[in-house]
Order: C-alpha cells, then structure tokens, then sequence
C-alpha cells in the first residue's frame, strides 16, 4: 500500500510510524486511520520488525488531534461509528505483539493523547504537551483516551484531564505516570533509541510474553492475572532463549537471544 499520510520506515528491528501531516499539526482524519491500521497489521507479520516508534512529523506536534473539519460534520451514529474504528485501529498497536514507544515531539492532544496512550511506552520532548481536550468542544474522548487513561495514571488524573480539557506539560505527564521518560528537544530521538535498544536486547519470547500477561491482567482480578503470569512464566521456561539467558548469565558474557 501507498501511503500519503504516513512514512515507515524499517531499520535495526526498529519500525519508525510517523503521521506526516506537519501542515495540520498531524491531525487524524479518516484516511490516515485507515493508513495507520493497514501499517499496523503489516508490521504485526513482519519478523524484522521488533519495536515500533510512533512519532510526528514537524517540530511542533505528535498529533494535536482529530481533523475538526470531519467531527464537525458528523451525525451521532457517524460520530459512533468513527470512535468505535478509531477504537479498532488504536487496538491494533495496542495488540501488536511487539513493544511500542511513542516518540512525543511536541502537541498530544485529543487523539494524539490517545494515540499515545495505546503504545507501550511513551518518550516526551521538554517541550511537548499533552492533553484531552474534548469538552472544551461540546464532546468527549472517543479512542479510548478515557480507559486507557484511567488504568495508566488512576481515576483521578484521569477526570481531571478529561473534565478540565487542559494541557498539561511533559514532566508534569512524566510524574502522573503517564510518560516514561522526557529528555531535552534535541536529545528525544537519541534516548528514545537507546530505549528501544535496551529492550530489544532481551529475550523476545520474554518481552512478548511479559507484554501479554499485562494487557491481559488488566482487566482481571489479581488472582486471575497471576494465572496468566504463572502460565507465560512456564512458557518462557520452555524457549530456548530461556536456557541462553541463564547460561550467558553464569558465565558472564551477553546472551545470545534467537527468539526461539
């Protein structure tokens, strides 16, 4: 597929997903959704590909949010139906099976928050912001920015973002639990894969396996979400990865992960 909207591009296991619309702030309209799902699927079946970053083209924004244009025309059941794939494509990367980073270079806002929410990770600029501001324009978060929100950084940080509509700093995002690291403007790339380099140099089973108990465990009691820990555990005991990892360690050198 020909992507307008989006560039990837795929080097080192890293695929880098960057929404190139820098002359609307990035904004999420239908065809990029479309594009970013068909990248995501893509991606999901590529064996080269081990981490993805997902980040904005432009000095000013990750995405600053949905494209206006289209929300302002939309009848209820359109509107319905544009959360509900919105929600689908979001899914997608949140599902992927391979850790993702958002690489925040500037506005997170509306869907570019939530955008960001649904990656494994999240990396900011100093001089990012980030913010739900739907209310402000007579509707609510419709990607899942209020569920995702909510089990990322609690209920409260959670109401206060969606009720208030504010924007809020990286390092304030950084200590509500909501961003990972934040580094100076011209360091965000630099440590972003750095990030992606420490964790692509563990067991792959294990950071898929690791992943998925997370996802999993969720939305279960922590009973439940131990038997799914208990279960991935017995896996990562049974990859050749594992017996490496050990080995390597007892004779102190760096292991040699085949994914296997």
């Amino acid at each position: 597929m020909a992507y307008e909207n989006i560039l990837v591009e795929v080097a080192d296991r890293v695929a880098t997903v960057t929404v190139n619309r820098p002359k609307v702030m990035n904004a999420l309209n239908d065809a990029t959704l479309r594009e970013l799902a068909h990248a995501f699927d893509e991606l999901k079946s590529n064996d080269d590909v081990g981490l993805l970053i997902l980040t904005g083209a432009g000095e000013k924004a990750f995405v600053a949010g949905a494209d206006i244009n289209e929300l302002a025309q939309m009848k209820p059941l359109q509107a319905k139906d544009l959360a509900y794939f919105g929600q689908q494509v979001f899914a997608r990367l949140e599902k992927l099976g391979k850790p993702s980073i958002a690489m925040v270079n500037g506005f997170a806002l509306g869907g570019g928050c939530e955008l960001a929410l649904a990656c494994t990770l999240r990396t900011a600029s100093k001089s990012a912001r980030f913010g739900l501001p739907e209310t402000s324009l007579g509707i609510i978060p419709g990607y899942g920015g209020t569920q995702r929100l909510m089990r990322i950084a609690g209920p409260g940080v959670a109401r206060e973002w969606v009720l208030t509509g504010d924007m809020y700093g990286a390092e304030e995002a950084h200590r509500l639990g909501v961003v990972n690291r934040v580094f100076e403007p011209d360091g965000l790339v630099e440590g972003t894969h750095a990030l992606a380099k420490t964790i692509l140099s563990r067991g792959p089973v294990a950071v898929r396996l690791g992943l998925e108990a997370i996802l999993r465990g969720m939305n279960m009691s922590q009973q439940e979400g131990e038997i799914i820990e208990t279960d991935a555990f017995g896996l990562a005991a049974a990859t050749e990865d594992m017996r490496e990892g050990m080995q390597a360690f007892l004779e102190k050198r760096r292991p040699n992960f085949t994914g296997k």
